[in-house]
């Protein structure tokens, strides 16, 4: 058993002075390419990583739902019956309101026993990693395995995205969550965020002796504050003055006639997800036709788009980014929502000592607080701990 189990266990027992039915764990994810693009029925590549969430869990006698975890004092208590959007708030908005969704895939949520969970997790908060996604998933097939609800991994997702977007009030898409769940060691999910059509792709770094480095800003984000949400009524409005449904629709090819009939900020949007769908697109073919040394510029060109078409960017990320270029990265680029949070850099193994170096030097030479720097690797996603 990990050190992470064995503490969510003894916080198990510590908090309702009883055992867990079991442990479960999710992952978070990196985003390789294809940012802001879910919500606007595109293409994604994220994979998930080698940080996990983990949940104890125990079914109770009664209707009560208790969660606790390690990084609250107070365990939050609300009964079954009482499980709506408009009751939960906080960090427990997160668990509780995967119970509550999962009411809206099928679960008889007036006959369903309540639950005791404690969860613990190393994945990085407020880093763009998705903390969030990994909770929702871990308490998703947890209560799928204890509630005997039969459901699969897809649907799975759509569960924590309902619970992201009304319990929490995030109007995120549903790349993370699918990441989390649908995940395999040493691969990366294409994902079709409208047909949800997913597929494995290998990634190969290893063979080719490249890593990914996270560089952790420390500039804490929000997606549920305002920046998230204009970014997403932007593309909308986009949407609708073009005539299609989403931008998925739409192409490089129409980018002239978008010109023509969009603000210019309205423009930079559209243009950032028309540019970034066709990314992901290529760093797949790329991927496959020669290998992962080859979707550096790809990544960069990633950067770019999100820094000055979409506005998601941060002086930090740029800051980090920039460096590890320079230190010898063959790609690099913010990850996640933005305003904050990490971002990633595809560097030989050789040159990870350099890069490390060199992106904290930066930072402490402009006064700012140290990144935090770790590589990860594509892992499983969401299972029963033991």
């Amino acid at each position: 058993m990990s050190a992470l189990a064995q503490s969510v266990r003894a916080g198990f027992e510590s908090r309702f002075a009883a055992q867990p039915a079991s442990l479960w764990s999710a992952p978070g994810r990196v985003n390789l390419i294809g940012e802001h693009t879910d919500y606007n029925d595109g293409f994604v590549f994220p994979f998930a990583i080698d940080r996990r969430t983990v949940v104890a869990m125990a079914l109770r006698p009664d209707r009560l739902l208790r969660v606790a975890s390690s990084f609250a004092e107070e365990t939050v208590e609300l009964s079954l019956d009482d499980l709506t959007p408009e009751n939960l708030a906080g960090w427990s908005a997160y668990p509780l309101g995967v119970a509550w969704a999962l009411g809206q895939f099928g679960a008889d949520l007036a006959v369903v026993a309540g639950f005791d969970v404690f969860i613990d997790s190393d994945v990085p908060i407020g880093a763009g990693l998705s903390s969030s996604a990994a909770i929702e998933s871990a308490v998703a097939v947890a209560l799928n395995d204890l509630w005997q609800l039969g459901l699969d991994r897809r649907v799975l997702a759509r569960v924590g995205q309902l619970a992201e977007n009304r319990a929490v009030g995030a109007p995120t898409g549903i790349m993370d969550q699918s990441a989390s769940l649908l995940g395999q060691a040493d691969a990366a999910v294409f994902l079709d965020c409208r047909s949800l059509d997913a597929e494995v792709i290998p990634l190969g770094f290893a063979p080719a002796d490249l890593e990914l480095l996270i560089i952790d800003t420390r500039v804490s984000h929000a997606h549920s504050t305002g920046g998230y949400a204009s970014r997403r009524a932007s593309c909308e409005l986009g949407a609708r003055m073009l005539g299609v449904a989403s931008l998925r629709d739409l192409t490089v090819n129409d980018l002239p006639r978008a010109a023509e009939l969009l603000d210019d900020e309205t423009l930079r949007r559209v243009r950032h997800v028309i540019t970034e769908n066709q990314r992901v697109l290529d760093t797949v073919r790329t991927l496959r036709e020669q290998g992962p040394t080859a979707i550096g510029a790809l990544l960069d060109a990633s950067h770019v788009s999100m820094r000055d078409d979409f506005e998601i960017s941060v002086p930090e990320l740029d800051l980090a980014v920039e460096t590890a270029r320079g230190a010898g990265a063959i790609g690099a680029r913010m990850t996640g929502g933005g305003f904050g949070g990490a971002a990633i850099a595809l560097t030989p193994r050789s040159l990870i000592p350099r890069v490390t170096a060199e992106v904290t030097a930066a930072f402490a030479a402009r006064g700012l607080t140290a990144p935090d720097l770790f590589v990860v690797h594509a892992a499983d996603g969401a299972s029963r701990a033991e």
